[in-house]
């Protein structure tokens, strides 16, 4: 009885079928459609890297915008850049693509870079609100609370931080067993489709994951929210309305990111695998990796008069060297 038994447990063991490559279903449902995709998808690219790379140059070059604010905007467009490449091109080819396959350590890879730019993003926008906290709320004290010692060390600890967590939740993902289906109902790899594939249960993994999710998600959005608490106190101290207009407009470009950003992660990463609904969450997914890096310079150069100023300034510097 037992030999029969453990017969039987070796046939199963030499059928199974470790998974060496997935398959990235994407849009494919959505048939000729896909062309449309392919070409909305390519402009909306190419308008995220000129428009952070204008905001990178412009920072660059105007000494006016050497500011913590301006450095921390200069690193996040810099991720955001880095962000969208890891997961973008690989989609615009997948739409023209027949064989929308990549390979296990690809998959990693690239969920690895994926998350690591987005907790960077994360944290730095977390830094960036502190930043806003210090400069309206502390401002005889902004010059050593926000030192450039200071910020070189947060940009550090974000970068660190954020490559640390994916780390750990990528070594989570993959080193579960895959040995069933490889079809991946996403157009790159993702938490939850990929987890989905794993034939062992995933509660424990998914309960670690969910913790990491609440760390990097929920605990800066936490510290955002009291650092807007205290500087809507101050601001409404202001005796005078242009002070306070000035006062507003220096937050409100970072705060529509915030809420763009931190929104639509915490409804894709803060509930249960189970819970994963394709369709639906696809549409919310184009939102943080399309539209959230797209809203960044567009936000922050159209709101922002210093950035408006800095663009003119730069632009007027180029005429006047070709005449």
């Amino acid at each position: 009885m037992i030999i029969a038994v453990l017969g039987s447990e070796m046939v199963m063991a030499e059928n199974v079928t470790i998974v060496t490559e997935f398959l990235l279903l994407g849009f494919s449902s959505l048939g000729d459609i896909q062309l449309a995709l392919f070409v909305v998808f390519l402009s909306l690219y190419l308008v995220i890297l000129s428009g952070n790379a204008t905001i990178i140059t412009i920072i660059r070059l105007d000494r006016s915008l050497h500011t913590p604010m301006y450095f921390f905007l200069g690193i996040l467009s810099t991720s955001e850049t880095f962000y969208t490449f890891v997961i973008l091109p690989k989609m615009l080819i997948n739409l023209f693509s027949v064989a929308r396959t990549i390979s296990f350590t690809c998959c990693a890879i690239q969920m690895f870079f994926f998350l690591g730019f987005a907790i960077t993003n994360c944290l730095l926008l977390g830094v960036m609100g502190y930043d806003r906290y210090a400069a309206i709320c502390q401002p005889l004290h902004y010059p050593i609370l926000m030192s450039w010692q200071v910020c070189g060390k947060l940009a550090a600890v974000c970068a660190l931080g954020g490559f640390l967590a994916s780390f750990m939740v990528v070594n989570l993902v993959f080193s579960l067993p895959f040995c069933g289906a490889n079809e991946i109902n996403h157009y790159f790899c993702d938490i939850s489709p990929v987890i989905r594939l794993a034939c062992t249960n995933t509660d424990v993994h998914e309960f670690v994951i969910f913790i990491c999710g609440v760390l990097v998600l929920v605990v800066p959005f936490f510290f955002i929210c009291i650092s807007y608490c205290c500087i809507l106190r101050t601001i409404l101290k202001i005796p005078s309305a242009e002070g306070r207009r000035k006062a507003f407009s220096t937050c409100s470009s970072h705060l529509t990111v915030v809420i763009v950003h931190y929104g639509c992660a915490s409804f894709i990463y803060l509930r249960p695998t189970a819970s994963y609904v394709s369709n639906k969450d696809r549409l919310v997914t184009v939102v943080y990796t399309i539209v959230t890096p797209l809203l960044n310079p567009m936000v922050y150069s159209l709101r922002n008069k210093d950035v408006q100023i800095a663009i003119r300034k730069v632009l007027g510097k180029k005429g006047t060297l070709k005449l």
